[in-house]
This record gives C-alpha cells, structure tokens and sequence, in this order.
C-alpha cells in the first residue's frame, strides 16, 4: 500500500513538474513576442521618422528651386540704388530685386549690412545674391560670380566749389576720402604710391560730410550718390572728368549657376521689355 501510495505521489510531482517547465516555456514565449512586437514598434518609428527628416530636405530644395524666400543684401547707403525711406529699403537695385523675386515667385527680404560684408555673405551661404552699386572687377570675380551687367556706372570726384582739384591726377597727395570697400576705395588706393592719403568711411555721406567740414580734400564715389549728396550739401561740386567708368551687375556665390542663370532671364525680360528702364527712370531723372 505505501508503494502504491508512494507511486501516486511521485507520478503527482512528475506531473507538476512538467506543467511548471510547460508554463515557463510559455511566459518566455510570450516577453519574446512582446519584445519583438515592440522591436517591430521602434523600427517602423524610426524609418517614419526617417521618411520625415527625407521629406523635410526635399521640401526645403524644393522650396529653394521654386518659391520660398529669396535672401538679398545690400548696403542700403548708396541713393538712388538702395537707400532707406519710411522704415523700408528702396531705389533702384531694390525695385530691381523685387521684380527678380516676382519672376522666381519667391518673397524677397532685403538685409542692410556692411559693403565690405557683402561678399562673405554670399560666400558663407547666408545670403543668396547681392545687389548694391557693385560694380565687376577682376578681383570680386575670384570669391563670387556676376551676373549681366544692368547699368553703366563712374567713379567721381566731389570737391568743394573753391577746390583748386579740376582733375583725377590732382589727387595725387591729396586727402581723399572713400567708402570702405568700394571700387573708389580700390582704386584711389593705387594713389597711394604717389602720396596720397586715403581716408576710409564706412557711409558714404559720412566722406561727404568730412569733405564739408574740410577734414578731407576729395571724394571719390560713383556718380549717382555723388549727385545726391551734392544736391543736398551745399559749397561741393562734381569733376566733369569721371575717375574712371564701370559696370554694375548681381553677386550670387561662385557656382550657383542654377540662380544665376534664372537672374540673367529676369534681367534681359527687364531691358526687352522696358521695365528695366521705367525703374531707373523713377529714381533718376532725365539730364
């Protein structure tokens, strides 16, 4: 009887031992689903948020490529061709510019920096063309690209009306002043050689106003400005012989082809179709 008995209750423990192995192996099974299904979870987060981040860049190129914003700076010193009135930037590479924009069917937002921080601007990606009197020379074309040119432009000599100066090689040892930065600055530097000082102004009218206060013997700034600020400055006067005779033309970073090539289409529709010349008439009258 104990036998038997003895039997019974090992057969019982055999039984619950299985049953427990059973039930472990189960509870396993189950956290390893568990995992995996939460496994499954992250990676599909992870590819959407992929997709997203995909998504986002390719609005963002597309976004430069049609429409979006269109970064452009300037130094708004510089009338008839940008300058400041009512609390905005306007003149002639302003209207300029919004007409680009419009053609692009990008906003356009105009910044007022320095001119001798206009071309890192560009360089660094920050901005995406520059308009602002600049005219072409050899040495910008090394950091930047041009577009067609869009106006003639000159170099002139502002003097007082009493100024013995009826020349440019009057200037040789000389005080004249210029805005720093400018082809006026890079030109009457090679003045230098012959004795010439060359007082540097981060605003052109601040020259204009050293010239006044007899600081300074000269300036040389191109011709438009210099009409306005003889204009409104009384005792200066302008040289009949221009310092020398330029082109201004858009700054884009060197090998941005893709807008370049879209400015120069706006500009030549510009000149086609009068609009180019209706602007510049608007802020320059006719002689």
């Amino acid at each position: 009887m104990k036998k038997k008995v003895l039997a019974m209750t090992m057969a019982a423990l055999m039984a619950a031992s299985i049953t427990a192995c059973g039930g472990a192996k189960t509870e396993t099974s189950a956290a390893d689903t568990t995992a995996a299904e939460s496994k499954a979870e992250d990676t599909t987060a992870a590819e959407s948020k992929s997709e997203e981040t995909t998504a986002e860049a390719a609005g963002e190129e597309e976004t430069k490529a049609a429409g979006g914003k269109l970064i452009m700076v300037t130094n708004a010193e510089f009338p008839p061709y940008e300058y400041h009135e009512g609390g905005e930037i306007v003149g002639i590479d302003a209207d300029i510019a919004r007409a680009i924009a419009d053609e692009l069917g990008m906003e356009l937002e105009i910044e007022d920096i320095a001119f001798d921080s206009i071309i890192p601007e560009l360089t660094s990606g920050k901005a995406d063309f520059a308009m602002a009197g600049m005219t072409v020379d050899e040495k910008r074309k090394q950091s930047v690209d041009f577009s067609d040119t869009y106006a003639k432009a000159s170099q002139r000599i502002i003097v007082k009306s009493d100024s013995a100066i009826a020349t440019p090689d009057d200037l040789k040892g000389k005080v004249v002043g210029v805005q720093q930065g400018t082809t006026g600055d890079l030109y009457v530097s090679d003045l230098e050689a012959d004795n010439t000082t060359v007082e540097r102004y981060n605003k052109g009218f601040e020259a204009v106003q050293a010239l006044s206060q007899g600081k300074i013997d000269a300036v040389v700034i191109d011709g438009e400005p210099a009409k306005v600020f003889v204009e409104q400055t009384d005792g200066l006067k302008i040289l009949d012989e221009a310092f020398t005779d330029e082109e201004y033309a858009v700054a884009v970073k060197k090998g941005n082809t893709e807008l370049l090539d879209k400015i120069n289409s706006t500009l030549k529709n510009l000149k086609e179709s009068g609009k180019l010349d209706e602007i510049v008439a608007k802020y320059i009258s006719a002689e």
